[in-house]
């Protein structure tokens, strides 16, 4: 039983006791009334007739609508612009007519657009792509089809909000820094970078969405090549007594805990992507992940695990052209550290629907039907039995059996 359920069934209890004593109170004193109930005459007050909330109803937000959890999430990603285009119906009619079960959709992309029209006077507003028109109307149809929703929202990279405000951002000379692809990225020591995308995320949960899935919840790659040459401010970090990389690791854990704990009174699930290297090492120095940390503070922990992102690693040289072998390995991997927690996440990982042929000088190993069936057979056989697809143009293989073991 988890800490919110333990809290409802205690409040239950508190409750009804609390009537209970009350109604014993109207009946032992004929005539008299409380302060509560004072409407309410001793014939009148009975436990049938009192409406008592349940401890959900009472603390936990209703968008509304409805979704069941599947018996284990198979998704697919959509961009907003697949989201809110014609693509989208070709998309949940994939989802509908195999054992795909769930959407992961964009509200806050890689750049730090939004993926909707917010409303008037919203923070937001200026980074607004309405590439989706209607979002309820969207998770109203999803609802009708039982696909599950959640919620993608990008964290710290975040182009838009470097160049409105650097000083949530990492300057050089008195510019915005950006990586070798010209992307940007807000400091993960800053909480106001924290409640910025915590807020959005809320209004995700108030359209529907039953998950908010954080993904580039990091530092930049390298970061800490870049650590003495980078302006930046530390926040409350700056007067911990840790070295560089702890503060790193610290803000990073943090952000998640706060995140989870903001998001509680909704009633969404909170999930993580994370690089899949971290959970085959105690932390990950220059980008501020550490795996076992990050998922004692989630709900869903995906592991970006495609075949194609690693270089040689356990033992097997060209892992893009071994798919079944790499995710197996990873699997073992990924089991022996959630297995030592306390409280260990749903274990969601991202799979790979695409080739990658820029890292072949020749003919690229070409990613179908087999390729992703081996990933999925590879998970399941581990005990992993959700998975995400990904796929940046939304266009999936077809005919692929998303339940191999079955």
């Amino acid at each position: 039983m988890g800490k919110r359920q333990l809290w409802m069934v205690i409040f239950t209890c508190v409750l009804f006791l609390g009537l209970s004593g009350a109604l014993h109170k109207v009946q032992a004193e004929e005539g008299e009334s409380t302060k509560e109930f004072a409407v309410l005459s001793k014939k009148q007050m009975s436990l049938k007739e009192l409406e008592v909330p349940s401890p959900a109803a009472r603390f936990t937000y209703n968008s509304g609508l409805e979704f069941e959890y599947p018996d284990a999430v198979r998704g697919i990603y959509v961009t907003g612009p697949s989201a809110g285009g014609a693509k989208m119906s070709e998309l949940t009619t994939l989802v509908e007519e195999t054992e795909l079960n769930a959407m992961v959709i964009d509200i806050k992309e890689d750049h730090g657009n939004i993926t909707f029209e917010p409303e008037e006077g919203s923070p937001y507003a200026d980074v607004a792509e309405s590439f989706i028109d209607d979002p309820r109307a969207m998770l109203e149809e999803l609802e009708e089809k039982g696909i599950y929703p959640i919620a993608r929202v990008v964290v710290f990279k975040d182009s838009m909000l470097a160049e409105k405000r650097p000083e949530l951002s990492f300057t050089e000379n008195g510019q915005v820094w950006k990586n070798g692809k010209g992307e940007a990225f807000v400091n993960p020591f800053m909480e106001e970078v924290w409640e910025y995308n915590v807020e959005l995320a809320k209004e995700a949960a108030k359209m529907g969405f039953e998950e908010i899935q954080y993904d580039y919840v990091r530092f930049p790659e390298g970061f800490g090549s870049r650590d003495d040459i980078l302006e930046y401010d530390q926040g409350k970090y700056a007067d911990m007594d840790l070295d560089n990389v702890q503060k790193r690791v610290q803000a990073v854990t943090d952000f998640v805990e706060y995140a989870r704990n903001e998001l509680e009174y909704y009633g969404v699930d909170v999930s993580v992507d994370i690089f899949g290297y971290a959970a085959t090492i105690t932390e990950a120095p220059n980008i501020g992940q550490n795996f076992s940390k990050i998922s004692s503070n989630v709900d869903v922990i995906s592991s970006m695990i495609y075949p194609s992102h690693w270089g040689p690693y356990f033992g097997i040289a060209k892992p893009d052209t071994e798919p079944y072998r790499l995710v197996n390995e990873y699997a073992k991997v990924e089991n022996e550290v959630l297995n030592e927690l306390e409280d260990k996440p749903t274990s969601r990982p991202w799979l790979q629907d695409f080739s990658a042929p820029w890292l072949y000088s020749g003919a690229a190993k070409q990613y179908g039907k087999a390729e992703v069936e081996q990933q999925i057979r590879a998970l399941n056989e581990n005990g992993i039995n959700e998975f995400l697809l990904w796929n940046a143009g939304n266009n999936y293989t077809k005919n692929v059996d998303y339940t191999p073991l079955d």
